[in-house]
């Protein structure tokens, strides 16, 4: 999939004006309220935002990955909660779907998702069951033409403004490990399922995640994603590769403006009568963020070249994740410390950028599971 050039340029030109005269305007409104305005996420519909990743056939605007990273980078530069009221649909709560779904579930769904009629989320970590994915416990029990789900998922983005949810259990209980997990299309409106109030989180206010509990919870033998059951782990997988390229962008977007705010500070503020952007250590800090942003646009642009070629990008993806994140925390760091003790303060973006970033390393798989990754990745060329 991939959008004209022409029309492709013309989008990412809205979209950073967009950035510039309404988002970042909104960013403290954001802060305060802990919700994205109404009217914001009116107009991602109307810009077709939910629907970048989606087929045109559905829809959806089709963007390759390249063209998805570059418009999640611009995104990106006003405060992550915008970008948070499309990440799951864009992303990880639709992508199943669109790889494995029957043509009657995407029928049913992407039209839909497409024009943020409904949006969607992904439930897969639980409260026992976080990096080690394969553990988790929420049942799917086959019943007659139904299937009875049980269990509850923890810090579920966007659940509690979604309209699918896409959610791995396990079909088999006897078989333990990933080969026993399959994937459902769940109505988050369906009796027995319960989604609780917002998490309270050290950053990224405006963006709401919560747990949902699943009792009893009867679904259409229908749901099951593709139609195949024990296929729901290695879906989840394919997914998370193709979101690690999505959350890199994210991460350079944010990175390219918490760098920007650094950068006007430092040739604003004076001491010893000169601005402190003439001091050297400052320059150091500078420089230093400079390269980190450059390095993390260019191996994301590559893995997303790479994607589209159809090669398997699992490690180059890892790599991107591990990197963007760790840097986007390293030039959060360095801009506090530019700014001196105004970076404290909450009247500079830059403390609250600093608390916004810190989660981008943990969610869709620590660093530390992106450095498993990479490594066994790499024993397997020598095995």
């Amino acid at each position: 999939m991939e959008l004209d050039q022409d029309l492709f340029n013309q989008m990412k030109e809205t979209v950073s004006r967009f950035v510039r005269e309404r988002l970042v305007p909104a960013e403290d409104l954001v802060e305060e309220t802990n919700e994205v305005p109404e009217e914001i996420v009116q107009e991602m519909r109307d810009m077709g935002l939910f629907g970048l990743s989606i087929p045109a056939e559905y829809g959806g605007l089709g963007l390759n990955m390249r063209q998805e990273c570059e418009i999640i980078h611009e995104l990106c530069q006003a405060s992550l909660s915008f970008r948070s009221v499309i990440g799951t649909t864009v992303g990880i709560g639709s992508q199943g779907l669109v790889m494995t779904g029957t043509d009657e579930q995407k029928r049913g769904y992407l039209p839909r998702l497409a024009t943020g009629e409904i949006s969607s989320s992904f439930c897969l970590t639980e409260p026992g069951s976080g990096s080690d994915a394969a553990s988790l416990r929420t049942t799917a029990i086959r019943d007659g033409d139904d299937y009875v789900l049980n269990g509850t998922k923890r810090y579920i983005t966007n659940a509690l403004r979604a309209g699918m949810l896409t959610v791995m259990a396990r079909t088999n209980p006897d078989k333990k490990g990933a080969s026993g997990i399959s994937a459902f299309l769940v109505d988050p409106k369906t009796p027995g399922i319960t989604i609780a109030k917002a998490d309270d989180k050290m950053g990224q206010r405006g963006t709401k995640t919560s747990d949902v509990i699943f009792e009893d919870v009867r679904v259409p033998a229908n749901a099951l994603l593709g139609g195949e059951e024990g296929q729901g782990f290695y879906t989840a997988m394919r997914v998370l590769d193709r979101g690690r390229l999505h959350l890199s962008s994210v991460s350079t977007g944010i990175s390219e403006r918490i760098l920007q705010e650094a950068l006007t500070y430092a040739s604003e503020r004076e001491q010893f009568g000169q601005a402190i952007g003439g001091f050297q250590l400052v320059q150091a800090m500078l420089a230093d963020s400079q390269a980190d942003l450059y390095a993390g646009k260019s191996m994301t642009m590559d893995a997303a070249d790479c994607f589209d070629a159809g090669d398997d990008i699992s490690m180059k993806a890892a790599c991107c994740k591990m990197f963007t994140t760790e840097a986007a925390g390293r030039i959060a760091d360095k801009a506090v410390q530019i700014h001196g003790g105004a970076g404290y303060m909450s009247e500079y973006k830059v403390e609250r950028f600093y608390r916004d970033v810190r989660l981008l390393r943990l969610y869709e798989g620590t660093t530390q599971i992106q450095q498993l990754v990479i490594a066994r990745k790499m024993l397997e060329t020598v095995a």
